[in-house]
């Protein structure tokens, strides 16, 4: 398959981005070509239409299979495999955004809680028992809001982050900046 030089463009940036984002160049150009194309494509087509080697589609696939990002389709009448990924924005967006938190969120949860837990931070400074408790609560309510936007239906999302600064409006909080926060006292930092 030859792409147009609008299509390639996009394939190509997706894939600088992809790098940028921490993913291997041509994974990023095989969901790019995918999600593009709109239609499920065949291994050797996909490498075709790329000039990769096939060896690196076959990793590059299993890479985003592992992501949940395509799924393996079959056409009747061809016994190859196919591969497909959604075409809907924000599902895609939704699946990236659960995979990031059970891969790098999730486990840094688990390590906070252990170390609070331990009690061998009571010999560290409280200064920095309160940094890791704050961390935990950050990456919590993030993840617990994360959670929740990723529960509503896509227009209902979309109007949320549309809110954009308005939000404050709603919330009945004037323009103001907000006071900086005031240092933490003795029994803030050896808290529970």
């Amino acid at each position: 398959m030859e792409l147009s030089p609008t299509l390639s463009r996009f394939v190509l940036h997706w894939g600088e981005m992809g790098t940028r984002w921490g993913v291997n160049r041509t994974v990023a150009q095989i969901h790019a070509l995918l999600f593009i194309t709109g239609r499920p494509m065949h291994a050797e087509e996909i490498a075709d239409t790329l000039q990769v080697a096939r060896s690196n589609v076959s990793t590059s696939i299993r890479e985003l299979q592992g992501w949940k990002l395509i799924r393996l389709v079959h056409i009747p009448g061809d016994r190859r495999d196919h591969f497909e990924t959604s075409t809907q924005v924000w599902e895609l967006l939704r699946t990236v955004v659960r995979e990031r938190q059970q891969r790098e969120i999730a486990p840094t949860i688990t390590v906070l809680q252990e170390l609070l837990a331990d009690p061998a931070i009571n010999k560290d400074p409280a200064a920095a028992k309160l940094r890791i408790k704050e961390t935990l609560e950050l990456l919590e309510t993030l993840t617990a809001w994360s959670d929740e936007m990723l529960r509503l239906d896509t227009e209902t999302l979309t109007k949320v982050l549309r809110l954009g600064a308005r939000i404050k409006k709603l919330l009945g909080r004037d323009a103001a900046p907000e006071e900086p926060p005031r240092p933490a006292s003795a029994a803030d930092l050896l808290g529970p």
